[in-house]
């Protein structure tokens, strides 16, 4: 999201979007063939609770002040950005801190959470046809962000 509002591209942002899809059908033909054949489902299906939205919540402050998410830091940091080197250190903190209590979050929060797998609640087609319709909308939205700005030079 940091490229098309700061230099309005979008190509790594569809190419990301296309990447998810193209893993979506690999990840369901795997999680399908397990189902259908009453293995477990390989993959990690996790709760979903207030832990998100706070998790949310305290992420977005950090990338406003870091001015980027941790990969955006570690890429900064390794093209000689100097100020990055401060939002690495504090996101070395945050991680340690956050391990250091997770002991408390997991059995407060994460447990007792509704674990939500969106093939058991619509079954699996209409599951995908709500994902693949989430990332083509994404694209499209994407796109046009893309053609706007290209416009308005």
């Amino acid at each position: 999201m940091r490229d098309p509002v700061l230099t309005g591209g979008t190509n790594l942002t569809k190419a990301v979007i296309v990447a998810i899809a193209l893993a979506t059908v690999g990840f369901a033909a795997i999680q399908y063939k397990a189902s259908v054949t009453g293995q477990p489902i390989p993959g990690n299906i996790s709760p979903v609770g207030v832990h998100i939205a706070i998790g949310a919540f305290m992420f977005g402050i950090g990338m406003v002040i870091a001015g980027g998410c941790a990969s955006g830091t570690l890429m900064r940091v390794g093209e000689g950005f100097s100020m990055q080197w401060l939002s690495l250190v504090f996101f070395i903190v945050g991680s340690v801190w956050g391990a250091r209590d997770f002991n408390y979050w997991k059995p407060t929060f994460i447990d007792g959470s509704v674990k939500i797998f969106l093939p058991d609640v619509l079954g699996w087609f209409p599951a995908l046809v709500v994902q693949f319709g989430l990332l083509m909308g994404l694209f499209i939205l994407a796109d046009w962000f893309s053609n706007r700005k290209s416009l308005e030079k």
